[in-house]
């Protein structure tokens, strides 16, 4: 811990940071010159390096809001052809992955409980003995999220809570950070043949974050609650499950009874790459994940 970090984990403290999160959401809406929109985007591309080759749109945002949540092109990313491979849900940094510890996960070091961070108590114990893996979204990354697996999305769990920021400082410096922030769980059964049980994902708010949409839900802001779905939401490998509204984490769950065999370590991973596969295909999917790029690469 240096002086500076320690010093800025006490300003987070104080600061309102439920009200700079909704200033900033109303400002992310405000529908700018073309002009004064050009600008900024040019400017927060340089300074974060953003690359907008990938994207359906270029230029011509309407608003902050959408140049941020920008979508990608069709067939940007191809998507692996065994059902036992779990894919990256997001473009961003592995910062934490490894098995569930009874009912507790790591993070950097850290034991976070489950039932918390999904917000169910008798669905954490699923997960008991199985594996976890968080992916942080920087502020260079494209910001939706996909889905990891082949299934039906059954339920989704809209849990209130603060907004730090989930940084490196926050982190180290904030006790119980992602389950002090805002999340929102997303419940996914894939089929039997995939042998990957129940996976959730879990969409970790921040500050500055100021929505959270999921698929299926009619609000740009998941409604605070438990949300099951009538008729379950088929969704593919790949397809859009969620997007922040400004930045965050996500944080995926996987039961035990996949004995799940991991394709990456920890840095930066890409949405679409091949990314768990279930223990009995790790061999093979080791082996077609050597080509390279978002269709197989460890970068």
């Amino acid at each position: 811990m240096t002086a500076i970090t320690y010093a800025a984990a006490q300003v987070l403290r104080v600061l309102p940071r439920t009200k700079i999160t909704r200033v900033m959401g109303r400002l992310a809406d405000y529908a700018w010159p073309e002009t004064l929109g050009k600008a900024v985007v040019d400017v927060y591309c340089r300074a974060y390096d953003v690359d907008l080759g990938e994207c359906i749109k270029t230029g011509g945002f309407a608003s902050f809001d959408e140049f941020f949540t920008r979508e990608l092109r069709e067939g940007a990313r191809v998507m692996p052809a065994d059902l036992a491979t779990a894919v990256s849900p997001a473009d961003g940094r592995v910062d934490s992955l490894g098995k569930v510890d009874g009912r507790a996960f790591r993070v950097k070091g850290r034991p976070y409980a489950v039932a918390e961070l999904i917000g169910d108590a008798e669905e954490a114990k699923r997960y008991e003995g199985g594996d976890g893996c968080v992916v942080y979204l920087s502020p260079r990354d494209y910001h939706r999220v996909h889905s990891p697996v082949e299934g039906t999305i059954v339920s989704v769990r809209s849990m209130p809570g603060d907004y730090y920021p989930v940084n490196a400082i926050g982190v180290r410096h904030i006790h119980n950070l992602f389950v002090r922030n805002r999340r929102v769980a997303i419940v996914i059964d894939t089929p039997p043949s995939s042998g990957l049980g129940r996976v959730t994902v879990v969409m970790v708010a921040a500050m500055v974050v100021g929505r959270i949409t999921v698929t299926g839900i009619d609000a740009r802001d998941v409604p605070i609650g438990v949300h099951a779905y009538d008729t379950p939401l088929p969704v593919a490998r790949g397809d859009e499950i969620g997007i922040f509204r400004l930045g965050s984490t996500a944080v995926v769950f996987f039961e035990a009874k996949a004995r799940l065999k991991w394709l990456v370590d920890q840095g930066t991973v890409r949405f679409g790459q091949p990314f768990a596969v279930r223990g009995d295909d790790a061999d093979a999917a080791t082996t077609a994940t050597t080509a390279g790029g978002a269709d197989g690469s460890r970068e």
